[in-house]
C-alpha cells in the first residue's frame, strides 16, 4: 500500500510539474522534514527536531475524556433540517421524488461530508498534530474520517451500507476536484484509481488495526504509514510518536462517539466531531 502511495504521488508531482508547476505542493515534505524546516538557523543533525507546541497544546493530555454522542442540540444553529413545504409545491417536489428515501439520503450524506470537510479542511486539525498541510495529508485524514463515519454507518446493516455508498460517491467528486485543483488535469482517471486503491488500502488497515484480536499499538502503527510517514518507514519516528499516539486516542474516541451518536443524526448529518480549535491542557490524563 505504501508502495503504491509513493509511486502515485510521484507520478502525480510529476504531471503537476510539466502542466504548471504546482505538482511540488501535492506531496511536501515528511512530519519530520516540516519539523527540521522550522529551525533553519540551527546547524544539521542527526535526527529532525518536532515542530514546537503552543503553550496550550499538550499533546499527552489531550483526547483521554469519556467518549460522548456528538448529536447536535435540537436549539442548535449548525443543526440542517429537512425542507418542509406545503400546498402545490410539496405536490410537485413529492411527484419528482424529492421526499423519496433516496432522495433523503443523498441530502443527508451532503450534509455529512460537509462535517467531514470541515473537520479536515480547517487549520486546527494540523496545528494540533503537527501536520504540514498537503494534499497528501489532507487525502490522508479524508480517508481516516470517511472511514470513522462509514465504520458507524455499517451498524445500521444494509440501510447503513448503501447511505455510506451514496458518501463515498461525493467523496470521490470532491477528490476529484482537489487533484485537479492541486494541478493535476492529465490522466486524471488513471491517478484517481490510484487512489481509490489507496483509499481501499486504508480501510482495510483501520479495520484491522481497530479489530477485538488487534494489539494496542496497531491503530498508531497505521496512523503513523498513513498519515505521517512519507518515507514507508514501519517504525514509528521518536520526533512523531507524540502525535501519532494523540492521533490514536482521538480516532478510538471518535469512532466511540460516533458509536453513541443515534441513527438520526448520523443519517440526517446533525452531528459535528470533536471540535479542536479550542483544545487546551485541561484535557487531563487519568491517573492510576
Amino acid at each position: 500500500m505504501l508502495l503504491r502511495w509513493r509511486r502515485a504521488a510521484s507520478h502525480l508531482s510529476a504531471l503537476a510539474s510539466q502542466q504548471n508547476r504546482l505538482g511540488a505542493c501535492l506531496f511536501d515534505r515528511s512530519y519530520a522534514k516540516v519539523s527540521a524546516a522550522t529551525a533553519p538557523s540551527s546547524p544539521p543533525t542527526s535526527g529532525p527536531k518536532r515542530v514546537p507546541s503552543s503553550p496550550e497544546v499538550r499533546l499527552n493530555a489531550m483526547f483521554w475524556s469519556k467518549p460522548c454522542s456528538l448529536t447536535l442540540a435540537p436549539n442548535s444553529p449548525l443543526r440542517v433540517e429537512e425542507p418542509q413545504f406545503e400546498g402545490i409545491r410539496r405536490i410537485m417536489l413529492t411527484l419528482l421524488l424529492f421526499y423519496s428515501e433516496q432522495s433523503k439520503s443523498i441530502r443527508g450524506a451532503n450534509v455529512v461530508y460537509r462535517r467531514i470537510k470541515y473537520q479536515v479542511d480547517r487549520p486546527d486539525i494540523y496545528d494540533v498534530f503537527h501536520l504540514e498541510r498537503t494534499f497528501k495529508t489532507t487525502f490522508s485524514l479524508l480517508v481516516l474520517h470517511m472511514w470513522l463515519f462509514l465504520r458507524r454507518s455499517k451498524e445500521e446493516g444494509k440501510e447503513g451500507v448503501k447511505f455510506g455508498q451514496y458518501l463515498y460517491e461525493i467523496y470521490n467528486h470532491d477528490l476529484e476536484l482537489r487533484v485537479s485543483k492541486a494541478g493535476v488535469n492529465l490522466l486524471l482517471t488513471k491517478w484517481m484509481k490510484e487512489l481509490e486503491k489507496i483509499f481501499y488500502g486504508n480501510i482495510i488497515a483501520y479495520d484491522a488495526a481497530m479489530s477485538p484480536d488487534a494489539k494496542h499499538d496497531d491503530l498508531a502503527n497505521v496512523i503513523w504509514r498513513n498519515v505521517f510517514s512519507d518515507d514507508g518507514s514501519e517504525i514509528i519516528n521518536d520526533t512523531a510518536a507524540t502525535a501519532v499516539q494523540a492521533m490514536a486516542r482521538y480516532t478510538r474516541r471518535e469512532s466511540t462517539s460516533l458509536s453513541l451518536t443515534d441513527k438520526e443524526a448520523i443519517f440526517s448529518g446533525n452531528f459535528m466531531f470533536t471540535s479542536l480549535g479550542k483544545q487546551t491542557s485541561n484535557q487531563e490524563k487519568p491517573t492510576k
